[in-house]
């Protein structure tokens, strides 16, 4: 049996696939120039990388062009790129109110210094959109629809391809977050109709943190976030109009990005669907096994329904943050305890008060691991039970 059982996937992927070390060691030890700064072999080498990791990135997503796809250091950062980059004063957003801090903030200081226009759309229950209600939204000045592809408090799936034919049909731009799905859901921007796909590197994609990427629609012109050198161009005060140069200053992580490639490599090799079947059986496994608890409720869609890899409960009584480490301390579990940077997700589940906890399983998840948080949750439950 594990020592230790890791259900903080949502977090970020743990432990990486030894693929994953081994590539960002020879990384390292053999392609540690600064790409695009030298002719010589060993930057041009460490440059192969990137372009490699940008190809595999391209075939998981159906992008056209790589070069569409710019490198970041998370999704935080992809999101700022493609909210502020897009956005000028009098737009109009609509987004959801499942949506990560990550978009709610940006688009609140966007509101507060520039006077664009928000519209956070209400879910229900099981955090799905009244797309009658979305159309409704929309104005004369709309210029962004926002949306997760999965809540990261809830598990639920949006209807990416249903959403982006309705952006598009009013002549929207569509950033779809896919911080949750990235790697267990499949994504096609191109039938999806996404005009931006904020994605991070560190999880569902099994690479490193400070890893992650933007895919920018070549009919679309963002304002870059960051100006600097790019090693193209140099003779000009301007950041570069070429791709990915424009929206890629100064030097990248080329050693997470060779442990990017090989976690891509990785999930290509397992399948999308085939990792969404087995987080999927196992988050089923779990609300079979703690639906009988005392005082139990799940957020997010019912047993059954479709979800991703993670659920979040409250028990009626029990502070989530004791739980989660009464798990840790007692029995070696690591879950997520509290808001998720999610307060918008709370307030629509009803939690935004005691908060949540959450269990989040990964591709290397085994029905052992949620045997364990099974026989962890009646042991401290049988307990209050007898209290």
């Amino acid at each position: 049996m594990k020592e230790f059982v890791y259900l903080d996937h949502a977090a970020t992927s743990w432990p990486k696939p030894p693929e994953v070390a081994q590539a960002m060691m020879d990384a390292l030890q053999h392609a540690g120039a600064n790409a695009g700064r030298g002719n010589y072999s060993l930057a041009m080498g460490t440059g192969r990388v990137l372009v490699r990791a940008r190809m595999a990135l391209a075939e998981l997503f159906g992008v056209t062009n790589a070069q569409d796809i710019a490198f970041t250091h998370n999704t935080t950062m992809s999101l700022n790129m493609a909210i502020q980059g897009t956005l000028r004063p009098g737009d109009h957003v609509i987004s959801t109110m499942t949506e990560h801090n990550s978009v709610r903030r940006p688009l609140e200081y966007l509101r507060r210094t520039k006077g664009i226009e928000v519209d956070y759309l209400k879910v229900d229950s099981e955090g799905q959109l009244d797309l009658q209600e979305l159309k409704k939204t929309f104005k004369s000045n709309t210029r962004m629809v926002i949306c997760s592809h999965s809540s990261n408090l809830l598990g639920s799936i949006l209807p990416i391809g249903e959403i982006g034919d309705i952006a598009k049909t009013h002549g929207a731009v569509f950033l779809v977050d896919a911080a949750q799905s990235a790697g267990s859901l499949d994504i096609d921007v191109g039938k999806m109709n996404i005009d931006l796909l904020a994605f991070p590197g560190h999880k569902g994609l099994l690479g490193p943190q400070g890893t992650g990427g933007l895919y920018i629609s070549p009919e679309l012109d963002l304002e870059p976030l960051m100006h600097g050198g790019t090693g193209s161009q140099s003779e000009n005060s301007e950041q570069p109009n070429v791709r990915p140069d424009k929206y890629e200053a100064g030097t990248q992580n080329t050693v997470g990005i060779a442990g990017l490639l090989a976690g891509v490599q990785k999930v290509q090799s397992l399948g999308t669907e085939n990792i969404h079947r087995h987080e999927w059986n196992l988050i089923q496994s779990l609300m079979e096994g703690m639906r009988d608890i005392t005082g139990m409720r799940f957020l997010g869609p019912a047993e059954g329904a479709p979800r991703t890899g993670l659920l979040s409960f409250v028990i009626e009584g029990e502070e989530s943050a004791q739980i989660a480490h009464r798990l840790d301390r007692e029995y070696g579990i690591a879950v997520r305890a509290g808001m998720h940077c999610t307060p918008l997700a709370h307030k629509a589940a009803g939690t935004l008060q005691s908060g949540a906890v959450r269990v989040s399983v990964g591709v290397d998840t085994t029905e052992q691991d949620v045997g364990m948080m099974l026989h962890a949750m009646r042991e401290l439950y049988s307990e209050r039970r007898s209290r």
